[in-house]
């Protein structure tokens, strides 16, 4: 998967440069791109392209990671609208900025890859933390306090399915770029879940 990068001598330019040429053609990377994160730790939206390199895991987390951003992206936006309790919608707010520029970032790596997914495709693989189409019934059918009860409890459980898939991309990842965002979701969403369960304690 990893393309050796040593220099080559004087008088060999123009062979290993045909040599690479062939060798980026049959790798299963992009462009060779390396990305420019801007804050991750801050969860602002990351900047440019992942680096060529990526493997059956990196493809597998961006895959899966989408149809899980939409889905919680979902959730945020009927507490915008439904939530009684303010730190709800709040934290609602946050998910949905913080996920948005994530699934695009993850779209734009699996076009860069050749491996964008159908709509749904990620869907096939499994992934934990999902709501079931009833689940996300109940949720819709909820007001107030019931409704900031119902979301922390399938956030939390949203959020932990997350948490999972980021620590083994980031065991089995070998794109520093996805691994870094994996990182990034795996710290701020441990915190939400914090918030999360510290809500539901005081509901």
């Amino acid at each position: 998967m990893f393309s050796n990068r040593s220099i080559p001598h004087r008088g060999m330019l123009a062979v290993a440069a045909g040599a690479s040429a062939a060798l980026l053609l049959t790798a299963c990377g992009g462009d060779g791109s390396a990305a420019a994160h801007e804050g991750m730790t801050s969860r602002s939206t990351p900047v440019a392209a992942a680096s060529a390199d990526f493997n059956d895991a990196d493809v597998m987390f961006a895959q899966m990671m989408i149809p899980h951003h939409e889905q919680a992206v979902e959730m945020a936006q009927l507490a915008q609208t439904r939530a009684s309790d303010q730190e709800v919608r709040d934290l609602a707010v946050r998910i949905k900025a913080a996920q948005d520029p994530e699934i695009k970032l993850l779209q734009d790596w699996l076009a860069e890859w050749g491996r964008l997914a159908a709509p749904g495709e990620g869907m096939d693989h499994g992934m934990a933390g999902m709501m079931t189409g009833d689940d996300m019934k109940t949720l819709e059918a909820a007001t107030g306090t019931a409704f900031d009860r119902n979301f922390a409890q399938m956030m939390i459980a949203h959020h932990n399915g997350a948490i999972q898939m980021a620590k083994t991309e980031q065991a089995g990842g070998v794109n520093p770029d996805a691994v870094a965002l994996a990182k990034t979701i795996e710290t701020t969403q441990q915190a939400e879940v914090d918030q999360l369960q510290a809500i539901l304690d005081r509901l």
